[in-house]
């Protein structure tokens, strides 16, 4: 009897010893997140990337539980026990087909509980088919094309305002601009990359266009791969419109803005559709010829002004990645805690269940880093807290313009000729 008492109280000891290592081995939640980590937007991807990762630290640890965002105050997803979230990253480099077969692997091979990503519109638009016919979770932080909530998807939540609401805002900025300073525009051109996000860009921009009276003196799409823009910009300089609205990827749109400056194109106004002219990578090309040009957006690191959680996040995001949050990358940020937040609110990694918990989503403004009055889905998965702002470069850095109860500078019209930045 000694010798069997002797054997449990080992046995007992020895579980003890294990007792720690037991209750920290919480389950796993893994997550697909799709971007493009190389090719000629790659710097898109990556930047997303370390937004993402900066989020798992918040969420994973309590380093940072000051900071008034979704489960920074616990370590993991408490409703799931502690669980930690990890992240399985796939490089669709800007290719849809490429998108898609990654959006497979994550699922099939993988076993993530849920996709997330993929910038470019028309990757996001195939890999999402992958989601919603496999009935998993699809989650868009970030692609603007309007169509990608018009499917009838199921599976298929976006946070970012589409393109309809940014452009709806650009038509609204230069209203208010010809109530503030009394001058008329009468005429607009259109300048697009050939993919989905472009040409559903322009098409929003020429219908509104036509319902505020201005006429469309030129639409001039080119090849997504474009290596000149010569003949385009010699097209927009003989139409010479009042407004200029370009849609472009960064490599694109640095070369538009050199290559107007070579051939000396200085509209009065430039009102871009995000994205390239609003990425990083764009205003270290160009510098201060970058200056007057103005673009929709959905951050602006001035927005600390009227909300410290910006700076506070973005000193963190700096230390890790040498750069500033763009919005591209703080959309990214922003979905990601929305997404980790409705696993936790599911409570489970089943996927009808976190489908159920994004439907009941409603994150509070002050728990974002972007201007939206928070995070509410309607029946398609579209965010409907959503707003943007209009954003302007001068003296080579972004400033918020619109709306005038946030900006932080005037907005600067005329655009200066070329002559005169030099």
């Amino acid at each position: 009897m000694k010798k069997i008492l002797g054997v449990w109280s080992f046995v007992a000891f020895i579980l003890v010893l294990m007792s720690p290592a037991i209750i920290s081995a919480a389950p796993e939640v893994k997550i697909g997140v799709i971007y493009p980590m190389s090719g000629p937007i790659a710097q898109a991807g990556l930047d997303n990337k370390h937004a993402i990762e900066l989020a798992l630290d918040i969420i994973n640890t309590t380093k940072y539980k000051n900071l008034n965002l979704p489960l920074a105050k616990t370590e993991g997803l408490p409703n799931l026990g502690g669980a930690k979230i990890t992240v399985t990253f796939a490089d669709h480099q800007g290719k849809p087909d490429l998108g898609l077969s990654e959006a497979e692997r994550l699922l099939t091979q993988e076993k993530v509980v849920a996709l997330l990503g993929c910038y470019n519109s028309n990757v996001t638009e195939t890999a999402s088919m992958v989601a919603e016919r496999m009935k998993m979770p699809f989650f868009n932080p970030e692609s603007s094309s309007p169509r990608l909530t018009q499917r009838g998807f199921k599976w298929f939540f976006r946070s970012t305002p589409h393109d309809e609401t940014f452009s709806e805002a650009m038509f609204k900025c230069l209203v208010d601009l010809e109530k503030k300073r009394g001058n008329k525009f009468r005429t607009i051109a259109v300048v697009y990359e050939d993919t989905l996000y472009g040409k559903d860009s322009s098409r929003i921009e020429k219908e509104l266009a036509e319902k505020a009276g201005y006429k469309v003196v030129a639409d001039i799409p080119y090849r997504r791969s474009a290596t000149s823009l010569t003949s385009e910009v010699q097209k927009l300089k003989a139409a010479n419109p009042d407004v200029l609205f370009p849609t472009s990827y960064a490599s694109d749109a640095i070369l538009l803005c050199k290559t107007s400056k070579d051939l000396d194109y200085s509209p009065s106004a430039i009102m871009a559709q995000n994205a390239g002219h609003t990425d990083p990578s764009f205003i270290e090309a160009v510098g201060k010829d970058a200056d007057g040009i103005a673009s929709r957006s959905e951050f602006s690191l001035d927005l600390a002004v009227h909300k410290p959680l910006v700076k506070e996040v973005n000193d963190l995001f700096k230390q890790r990645s040498g750069r500033d949050f763009s919005g591209t990358c703080a959309r990214a940020f922003v979905g990601f805690f929305v997404l980790a937040d409705a696993i936790n609110r599911a409570g489970s990694t089943k996927p009808e269940a976190i489908r159920e918990a994004l439907i009941k989503t409603h994150m509070p403004a002050d728990q974002l880093i972007t201007p939206w009055r928070g995070v509410k889905f309607d029946e398609m998965g579209q965010n409907i807290l959503v707003d943007a702002i209009i954003i302007q470069y001068q003296g080579g850095k972004p400033y918020t313009v619109w709306p005038f109860n946030l900006a932080t500078k005037d907005l600067l019209f005329p655009i200066p000729k070329w002559s005169e930045k030099r």
